[in-house]
């Protein structure tokens, strides 16, 4: 019998609260996380808005070097001392779309600027993507396994999907999945080059919705075996029941015209958990606001699910959070394992016309018996990642 996994801490940096609590009462409070964007001049695009992570100060979490204070949130709140684990047997696993983009906006602008010896040593550390879980393992001192997964806006459950593999070949103990991304010049530009902004607000599934908008933030689950989280007393929110892969294998940016790849993700997902669609009670609809996403991605549940897809209720977070990228299905999943813990479902804002005929838990959080969540991801080149978490029951 494979490894059951427990998720037993849980780490959120989001656009509309810092920490577990603060971010779960945000979402259920249907707080907005949008305003004009403070990081750079928007003055030459046409849209304006973006949901940043306004007035953060990751100084309570970091104690060695610049990591992400997400990771040491899910630790602590797993009460999970990095000291009480054999470093070799804890690993990192995060997923991202761009990476530190930042850093290299900042680079451009000093040698536009001609003052390429304002750049110090220190670029080369920041960069690159996979420092990103090289700082979370250097700054917990975990020397196991450490990945990172570029596969963009379903990267955060890549990441889950293969730390669960790691734990259920035995090669870990204790495993830090999620993403990360940062609020960015280069991603804002390409989204408004694609006229994907919205110009005003997100609504996913509304007949009139105009778009996504873009975000920033961070998410790290705790991951270990039930057995061993169970004998050192752990609160567990949730198993991590299953997940699926998969590519639509068809164009770089355009979903597959009928769903197929992500219709595989949710299939997959159901038969590695050992479920049926009619088992699911919530799900985590990517929902990001654009027409072509919200339409292809009703049309794979309505697949997948049949005659269960009108009473499953689906609802959307990036109505108030925007799309944090590669974060986006990393903060899903911990509010999946959320709903699961609590029974209370986050709702999808600014919801006035559903285009469908689908339960989008329209514009208030519902109190709501959750035994299995699914968490859904698309991205660009076709990546499909679906994950299940179950109900732990004592």
């Amino acid at each position: 019998m494979r490894s059951r996994i427990a998720v037993t801490g849980l780490g959120l940096v989001t656009p509309v609260g810092v920490g577990r609590e603060d971010a779960w009462e945000g979402l259920l409070a249907g707080r907005s996380g949008f305003a004009p964007v403070e990081s750079f001049d928007t003055r030459a695009f046409s849209v304006h808005l973006g949901a940043e992570v306004r007035g953060f100060d990751p100084a309570p979490w970091v104690r060695r070097l610049d990591a992400i204070a997400a990771a040491r949130q899910a630790l602590e709140d797993a009460g999970l001392d990095p000291e009480s684990v054999a470093p070799e047997r804890a690993g990192v696993a995060m997923g991202t779309t761009s990476g530190e983009p930042r850093e290299v906006e900042r680079f451009d602008d000093r040698y536009l600027a001609g003052e390429l010896d304002q750049v110090g040593p220190e670029f080369i550390g920041l960069y690159p993507c996979h420092m990103i879980a090289a700082h979370v393992a250097r700054e917990l001192g975990f020397a196991g396994v450490n990945t990172m997964i570029p596969t963009a806006c379903a990267a955060g459950n890549y990441a889950i999907a293969h730390a669960v593999d790691v734990l259920r070949a035995g090669r870990a103990d204790v495993m830090l999945a999620g993403g990360a991304d940062a609020f960015s010049r280069i991603t804002y530009t390409g989204f408004a080059r694609l006229g994907a902004i919205a110009p005003e607000r997100c609504q996913p599934f509304d007949r009139n919705r105009k778009g996504m908008i873009p975000g920033e933030g961070a998410a790290v689950l705790v991951l270990e075996p039930l057995g061993r989280a169970r004998a050192r007393g752990a609160r567990i929110y949730a198993e991590l029941a299953g997940y699926g892969l998969s590519c639509d294998a068809h164009h770089m940016t355009a979903a597959h015209p009928e769903g197929d790849g992500a219709v595989r993700a949710m299939e997959r997902a159901l038969a590695d958990a050992g479920a049926a669609p009619g088992e699911v009670s919530y799900i985590s609809a990517h929902g990001t606001g654009t027409p072509t996403n919200d339409r292809l991605e009703t049309l794979a549940v309505k697949r997948v699910f049949g005659a269960a897809a009108p009473r499953t209720p689906m609802s959307s977070i990036k109505s108030m959070i925007g799309h944090t990228m590669g974060a986006a299905s990393a903060i899903e999943a911990a509010v999946c394992a959320l709903a699961v813990a609590l029974d209370r479902i986050p709702p999808t804002m600014n919801l006035e016309e559903p285009e469908e005929d689908l339960d989008f838990v329209p514009n208030a959080a519902r109190d709501h018996r959750v035994l299995l969540a699914m968490n859904n991801a698309y991205a660009f080149g076709g990546n499909n990642a679906s994950v299940l978490l179950r109900k732990h029951e004592v």
